[in-house]
């Protein structure tokens, strides 16, 4: 039995959501380093930037300072929230609209810093694929369906030391691509597993730079370890993206009321690289992906078929500058480069946020970076409100 999607883009999306549009199996020994060798996983929705903040800086985030959407980026800067913060985060984005206009994520997220050491987080996020018809083998038809996968989770963050805390975080994953339909003989069924992340934050004290304050900070989050997850009885499995996430901050404050800061990450996919094989299907570079969580996250630094340059290749980089007025008011801008072998996604972003009493808003937009190659992330709108319960607390008191 075969699905077919009313919007012909739906196989394109799907790939492009794990940042790749074509995955080529090369027929030589030694392979090309120009050749398109893009690692893919199951659930690639979990690598999305869920917010605008982060959105509008490139995707940079681990060691930005603390909000309400820490919980995605680096868990362990819960601990750092401001004192008795409590609050609700929401955040929409149309992915993908180039391709099929119904594509979108949905992310809330609760936090609360608990005292002057501890902060945890709740987080939901939901990611709808838009509609598919279905069709039998002689095109009769089965009805349409609405593929959608969802996470919930929660994550907790504890400082050891007034400038160092640490982080976990664990969620449960649901993905429901086919509605259960046969494909090519296989029955298919949702894919389920559990996940957890292991993250760090360092956050100095202010210092004199000149004559402004200064501090800087460092993160590093392992993001999305767990079970790989199967989709049909077989038993053949996917591996779900764990990610490593390293990075740093640097933040000048000019006076109470200006402040800017410049971020750096680095990430990398703890999955196994495709190996090259032959024409009989034999691995002839690379090492053999059909291993173990574990083995996979190790395997993964040094198994790919041309080497370290491949290797190196493999880490993408983003760049993100914010500017506040008053902490009110801020201006963001970014980069994200992934190698043109791994993904080739490549966009600058752009964003601002306002504050005002409870309420705080933040918007970003994705600009393609090679304006003479058409992208499915070009248009990419992100939308992000946050509620501050504590700030309505004592607004509600006051009256």
């Amino acid at each position: 039995m075969l699905f077919m999607m009313k919007k012909t883009g739906f196989i394109l999306s799907i790939l492009a959501l794990a940042g790749s549009i074509t995955t080529v199996k090369a027929q030589n020994a030694f392979g090309d380093l120009d050749e398109n060798n893009t690692i893919t996983t199951a659930v690639p929705f979990l690598l999305i930037a869920p917010d605008s903040r982060s959105g509008g800086m490139g995707n940079a985030g681990v060691a930005t300072t603390a909000d309400g959407n820490s919980a995605h980026w680096n868990p362990a800067k819960l601990a750092f929230l401001p004192d008795k913060s409590q609050g609700v985060t929401l955040s929409y984005t149309p992915w993908l609209s180039r391709l099929v206009p119904d594509i979108d994520l949905a992310y809330v997220n609760y936090y609360n810093k608990i005292d002057d050491r501890q902060g945890f987080a709740i987080t939901m996020r939901y990611f709808s694929l838009g509609e598919i018809n279905f069709t039998g083998n002689d095109g009769e038809d089965l009805g349409t369906f609405n593929p959608n996968e969802f996470a919930i989770g929660g994550s907790y963050a504890l400082k050891l030391f007034d400038e160092f805390s640490v982080g976990i975080g664990l969620r449960y994953i649901y993905s429901n691509l086919t509605a259960g339909q046969s494909v090519s003989g296989l029955q298919t069924q949702p894919g389920t597993s559990f996940s957890s992340d292991i993250s760090a934050y360092y956050e100095s004290d202010k210092f004199r730079l000149d004559d402004m304050d200064a501090k800087w900070a460092a993160g590093i989050n392992i993001s999305n370890i767990g079970a790989k997850i199967a989709y049909t009885e077989s038993g053949d499995e996917d591996f779900l993206p764990t990610n490593l996430r390293l990075g740093g901050a640097f933040t000048m404050i000019f006076d109470k009321y200006n402040e800017f800061t410049i971020a750096v990450d680095a990430n990398k996919l703890l999955v196994p690289t495709p190996p090259i094989r032959d024409d009989n299907g034999n691995i002839v570079a690379g090492e053999d992906p059909n291993v173990g969580v574990i083995t996979g996250i190790f395997q993964s630094f040094g198994d790919a078929p041309n080497g370290s340059t491949e290797e190196l290749r493999e880490i993408t980089y983003a760049i993100g500058v914010e500017y506040w007025y008053d902490h009110k008011f801020a201006v963001r801008g970014g980069y994200f480069y992934e190698h043109e072998t791994k993904g080739n996604r490549q966009f600058f972003t752009i964003g601002a946020g306002l504050k005002y009493n409870v309420f705080g808003i933040d918007m970003a937009y994705l600009i393609p970076a090679k304006f003479d190659v058409k992208s499915p992330l070009e248009n990419t709108l992100r939308f992000s409100l946050n509620f501050d319960l504590e700030a309505f607390g004592d607004q509600g008191g006051q009256e």
